[in-house]
Order: C-alpha cells, then sequence, then structure tokens
C-alpha cells in the first residue's frame, strides 16, 4: 500500500507510491486515434477491461451514458484503516482512500466533443452521486474531482474521463482557500467569493459567460494564460447540494465554456479541478463558519507555459496574458 507523509516545512502532504509508475501504461496514447476503438477499455463493450462497476447512468435500452469504475492503478486504496502516526518528528498516514474513474460517454470522441451540455448535465450528475456516497465512509476527509486532457496535462487515455480521489486528509491547495475565506468572514461577516462576484459582475471587464445560476470568468490575479473558473451566483459552500435545474445550468455552460476554449485555442490540453467543502474537519481545525464563508467553484486552467526554476522557487506564476484579454477572447468564442 502506498502511504501519505507530511512534510513539517510546508504542511504539504505527499503520497509516496510503490511501484505505480511501473504498473501505469505505456506508449504515447494521450492523443485521439481511431484506432485505439478496438484496445480503449472505456469503450461499450469492454467493460470486462475494466474493474468492476461502481455505477453508471443506465438508458431504458440497457446501455449506459456514464460509467463509475475505480481506478485499476490506484493511488489510495478503499481497504484498510488511517493508520495515524508519528515517526519522529515526522507524521504518516496509510494510503487509503478513493480512487475511481468516471467515464463520461461511451463515444470515444475527442476531449472536447462531448456531445452536448444534457450529457455533461449526466457527468456532473455522477460527480454528485460519488462524493456525496464517499462523504459517508469517516475515514474520509476530501474529496477531489479532476480532469485531465492532452499528455501535457497528465492523460494517459484519450477516451474523456474524470477522475474522483478522497483522502483522509485536506489538500493544501484547498486548505488555503478554506483559511482565507474564514479570515474575510471573520473581519467582514461576508463570503470572499460572493463579494469577488459582486465586483466582478459590477466591473464586466473579466467576465465572459453568465447564465442563471453562474457565471464564468478570466479571474483577477490569474495564474496562467486562460485560466476560467465557473461558481454559482448565489452562495453555497458545497456541489453535493446542487439541485438538478441548477446542475442542468451549470453543464450547459461548462460544456460552452470548454468548446469556447478549444475555438479559440485550438483545443490545448488543460486540467479542471472542482473545489467544494471538505466531508469533514480535523478536531484541531475549528471552522464552524464553513457553510456561510466557503463557496464552491470549477477551476479550467489550459496548459499553455511551463512552470521553471523561478515559479517553483518563489511560489510566483508568471502569467503572459491579461486576464481581461482572455476574458475578451473567450468572449468573442462563446456560441
Amino acid at each position: 500500500m502506498n502511504d501519505l507523509r507530511k512534510d513539517p516545512v510546508s504542511g504539504r502532504w505527499v503520497i509516496i507510491t510503490r511501484d505505480y509508475l511501473l504498473k501505469r501504461p505505456e506508449g504515447e496514447i494521450q492523443t485521439f486515434h481511431e484506432n485505439q476503438l478496438k484496445t480503449c477499455p472505456f469503450c461499450p463493450g469492454h467493460e470486462a477491461m475494466t474493474p468492476n462497476e461502481i455505477w453508471r447512468w443506465a438508458n431504458p435500452d440497457g446501455s449506459w451514458s456514464v460509467r463509475v469504475i475505480p481506478n485499476k492503478f490506484p493511488l489510495l486504496r478503499i481497504e484498510g484503516s488511517p493508520d495515524r502516526r508519528g515517526e519522529g518528528l515526522f507524521d504518516h498516514i496509510a494510503g487509503i482512500g478513493a480512487h475511481e474513474i468516471i467515464v463520461e460517454t461511451p463515444e470515444h470522441l475527442p476531449q472536447y466533443e462531448l456531445k452536448d451540455g444534457e450529457q455533461m448535465f449526466r457527468v456532473l450528475s455522477a460527480y454528485k452521486i460519488r462524493l456525496q456516497d464517499l462523504k459517508n465512509d469517516i475515514r474520509l476527509r476530501y474529496g477531489l474531482i479532476f480532469k485531465n486532457v492532452g499528455g501535457e496535462a497528465g492523460a494517459q487515455l484519450a477516451h474523456p474521463h474524470a477522475q474522483l480521489i478522497a483522502m483522509p486528509v485536506i489538500p493544501m491547495n484547498v486548505k488555503v482557500e478554506l483559511v482565507n475565506c474564514k479570515k474575510y468572514y471573520e473581519l467582514k461577516e461576508r463570503c470572499l467569493f460572493c463579494d469577488i462576484i459582486s465586483e466582478e459582475l459590477d466591473k464586466g471587464k473579466r467576465i465572459f459567460a453568465e447564465t442563471e445560476y453562474y457565471v464564468a470568468w478570466a479571474p483577477y490575479a490569474s495564474r496562467f494564460p486562460f485560466e476560467t473558473w465557473i461558481i454559482p451566483k448565489d452562495h453555497s459552500s458545497c456541489f453535493t447540494c446542487t439541485e438538478e435545474n441548477s446542475l442542468k445550468d451549470l453543464g450547459a455552460l461548462l460544456h460552452r465554456v470548454l468548446m469556447g476554449l478549444s475555438r479559440a485555442l485550438e483545443s490545448p490540453p488543460f486540467n479542471y479541478v472542482l473545489h467544494t467543502r471538505p466531508f469533514s474537519l480535523s478536531p484541531r481545525y475549528k471552522q464552524t463558519t464553513i457553510d456561510e464563508d466557503f463557496h464552491w467553484h470549477i477551476e479550467i486552467m489550459p496548459r499553455l507555459t511551463k512552470i521553471a526554476g523561478f515559479e517553483w522557487g518563489s511560489g510566483f506564476y508568471i502569467n503572459p496574458t491579461q486576464p481581461e484579454e482572455a476574458a475578451h477572447v473567450l468572449r468573442e468564442a462563446m456560441i
């Protein structure tokens, strides 16, 4: 089993794997090729090539629109206990958790060509159902949904899919957001994200899409060219609380945004992540206002630049594209 080790200097948790890279499939299979249809484990008819199914969106004819399966090469495993213990001054946790694959469509398509907003709604429904289920496991504290598209973004298979990793700790990037949101709420008794939304809607320079329930914009201090955030306009701390009408609205918007990025940037590699409130908090982490101060959201990061020595050493990011210009380009590319 893999294990989690905490760096006492940065407070960051690291997953130490045993033979993860040795088990992963070899070969350049990150891009779309028609000849992959015969060997793709995510295509219909190849279900026996994957671990046993966890969940599916079943169609009346017995076929499926979305499948959820365990990752064949998991970073964290569901069996076992956390085994939280110290090793001298260091902290260690056994590599327990869940690592699942959400196969987003039965069609072997390029990642940007998910059929429509209705199919994206089915995918988002799968995210919601799996997060709700894993939340009941008292060993787990956080569930992260993420998607890698293109080899530069870490993808191993071309068939459209996302991943869910549920873990016994809260990841550093989420913890930073939680802490800053709590500080802001303690100072002003308002949600930081709600104030950002209000400011962006008022100025209008960086917002490039808006629906009944959501806005999409290029953040003021974007880390990457054409970085995009999608967030509910009404306050909500947990993605799993999203109602069906809102989820359908999000599906339509997310589909439009991804297609807009594809048109504007010629289908770049990208990652997206969904940040929602934790399943549970450490007893030491006293954040009783989390439902009032945190606001769930999706972050989309096209991989157009590389992180080099200055960024690694300083924690700074260098973005060669002004967010206002990125928003203008994406506004023109949206349909």
